[in-house]
C-alpha cells in the first residue's frame, strides 16, 4: 500500500483502501457513500476541499478524502438525533459532548476498515491537526475521553466492553 502524493499530510485516503469496506462499514448504519470524480466538488462538505460531505443519508468522498474525515463525518451521523439525522446537510455538529463523542466512535470504527485501524487512524488525526488537550488524539483517547466513552454507552452506540453496537443513536434497537 501507497500513500498519496498530496502537498497535504500524508495520511491514508480512500483511495488507498478497498473503498467496498468503507461502503459496507457505513452501510451497517443506514449511511450510503457516493464516491465522486477525483476533481468534483464534494456535496455537503463542511470544510471543503478533499473533505467529506454529508446530506441526509448520503455521505460524499473522492479518492482523495481522508479516511479520518469520512469516519468523523459519519460518526456525526451516527450520533445525530433522529430529527437532526433525516435533514443533516453539511453541518451534522450539535453539541461538544457530541463532538467528543463523534471524534472517540470514528477511532473505534477505524478498526473495521482493513489497512487503517485504530493507530493509524490517531496518527492521521494528528498529522491533520485535530486539536486536543493532551496534545495528541492518543493521549486524549487513553487518558481523556471517558466523558465521550460514557457519552457512547448512554446512547447505546458502545457496549459494555467499548465495541459498537452498530445502530445510530435513537435506533429501536436500544430501547
Amino acid at each position: 500500500m501507497t500513500l498519496s502524493d498530496s502537498p497535504e499530510p500524508a495520511v491514508l485516503r480512500l483511495r488507498d483502501i478497498d473503498t467496498r469496506s468503507v461502503a459496507a462499514l457505513l452501510s451497517r448504519f443506514g449511511l450510503q457513500v457516493s464516491v465522486l470524480a477525483d476533481d468534483a466538488e464534494i456535496p455537503g462538505s463542511y470544510w471543503g476541499e478533499c473533505e467529506a460531505g454529508l446530506i441526509g443519508d448520503q455521505l460524499y468522498a473522492r479518492p482523495d478524502t481522508p479516511l479520518h474525515s469520512i469516519l468523523h463525518e459519519a460518526c456525526h451521523w451516527i450520533t445525530c438525533t433522529p430529527e437532526r439525522r433525516a435533514t443533516v446537510h453539511t453541518d451534522a455538529a450539535d453539541t461538544e459532548a457530541e463532538e467528543g463523542a463523534t471524534c472517540y466512535l470514528q477511532i473505534v470504527l477505524a478498526d473495521d476498515i482493513p489497512g487503517f485501524g485504530r493507530d493509524r487512524a490517531l496518527a492521521d488525526m494528528d498529522a491533520w491537526g485535530y486539536s486536543f488537550r493532551l496534545g495528541s488524539a492518543a493521549a486524549w483517547f487513553e487518558q481523556d475521553a471517558e466523558d465521550a466513552r460514557g457519552w457512547l454507552l448512554d446512547q447505546q452506540l458502545l457496549d459494555a466492553t467499548g465495541r459498537c453496537r452498530y445502530q445510530v443513536r435513537g435506533s429501536l434497537r436500544d430501547r
